[in-house]
């Protein structure tokens, strides 16, 4: 497609709504799920550090001497 103005570009020969919505809507769902990846991401590494250092308290108590 030819077109003679950025004007004529950014119309898109009528259907600019359409495009450009397409356009956005689909850059927004994008955004949204690299922020909710990233956030779950983080959120999983802190469980895993958390479960690790349980489980070296865990190791760690079994091995202390009973004082009671």
């Amino acid at each position: 497609m030819h077109f003679e103005t950025w004007s004529d570009f950014f119309a898109m020969g009528g259907y600019a709504s359409y495009v450009w919505g397409g356009f956005g809507i689909t850059y927004l769902s994008m955004a949204v799920l690299w922020f909710l990846s990233i956030n779950r991401s983080k959120a999983l590494m802190k469980e895993v550090r958390n479960k690790i250092k349980r489980q070296e308290r865990i190791e760690a108590a079994k091995h202390m001497e009973n004082t009671l």
